[in-house]
């Protein structure tokens, strides 16, 4: 029972990431220790399931899947999402600076924490460069507008859960990028089990299709994939930078204007420009709290590894 309370915590840290467009559960996952482990318990859920289960009954499939560790995430990420939702987008708004410094300062660690795990040689350098490259190219594109249909919710769940597994690769700033994210959190707030329903479906598709090519990626590209998924995070940096400025708005499930497109500042430029505080202290105190929180994390996971 103190493992399952572990993996639900780990779940719930996920579940909060996830919520905040430009931070990835996947994250959490690597530096709790949980990411291998996750990525294959996922992997083996696939049609040879069937016979094992025909032939050894349903206890050795539910053992062969990791089903109580995967049942007992998936439940903590659920919950946190529901109850982080209105929490995180209310402080998205409200206290910006505090929260985009905290993520800054975990993803920062994070970088280093990924990083320390490479061997590196020049292949895994050019892995790293790319995979910065590809964050950085994700993070500056431009939104689409796609209508909230069926399909499109079916097809961003799908996108969606292969960002959210990904360090560094936010699956609700994919969303965000799709136009989906208003409609989809709007959906949870608003308990719409309907486009729940069907994110799910999407999220179900996408993740048991991906977890298959990464896993392969990691058993046989260890160190490059490592590298790449190091430089996702260093190519988010930016798009979680806590001074900005709002270019361009939209408008949100409650009809509410909130930022679209934002330019990066330095604090003083963020005074001079917008007429507000930096709230620098602030932001390194909230920063100091996300690196500690890794670092924290970190022990656990090399506690529970071991």
């Amino acid at each position: 029972m103190k493992l399952d309370i572990k993996t639900f915590a780990k779940g719930m840290a996920m579940g909060a990431a996830d919520v905040v467009p430009g931070v990835s559960g996947g994250t959490i996952a690597f530096i709790t220790g949980i990411y291998d482990t996750l990525l294959e318990s996922i992997r083996r859920i696939n049609p040879s399931l069937i016979g094992l289960w025909r032939k050894q009954g349903l206890a050795a499939a539910w053992k062969h899947i990791n089903g109580s560790f995967l049942v007992t995430l998936v439940t903590g990420i659920g919950i946190s999402i529901a109850t982080f939702a209105k929490v995180i987008s209310y402080l998205l708004v409200h206290e910006p600076i505090g929260l985009w410094s905290f993520f800054f300062g975990l993803i920062l660690i994070s970088i280093v924490h990924i990083g320390k795990q490479v061997q590196w040689s020049p292949v895994t350098a050019v892995s790293l460069l790319v995979g910065t490259a590809f964050a950085y190219t994700i993070s500056v594109a431009s939104p689409l507008a796609l209508d909230p249909t069926p399909l499109n919710i079916l097809i961003g769940g799908m996108i969606a859960i292969c960002a959210m597994i990904l360090p560094g690769i936010s699956g609700s700033f994919i969303l965000l990028l799709l136009g989906l994210y208003a409609p989809v959190l709007g959906a949870i707030t608003g308990r719409e089990f309907d486009i729940i329903g069907i994110f799910l479906v999407g999220a179900v598709l996408g993740i048991l299709s991906f977890s298959h090519v990464l896993s392969f990626l990691l058993k046989r590209f260890h160190g490059a994939t490592l590298a790449f998924l190091t430089g996702l995070l260093i190519g988010t940096l930016g798009k979680i930078w806590p001074w900005k400025q709002t270019l361009t708005w939209r408008t949100n499930s409650k009809g509410e204007q909130v930022p679209l497109l934002q330019e990066n500042l330095t604090p003083t430029q963020f005074e001079q420009l917008t007429g507000d505080h930096s709230q620098l202290m602030l932001a390194i105190a909230c920063a100091v709290v996300g690196f500690t929180l890794v670092l924290i994390l970190e022990k656990f996971g090399q506690r529970d590894s071991n």
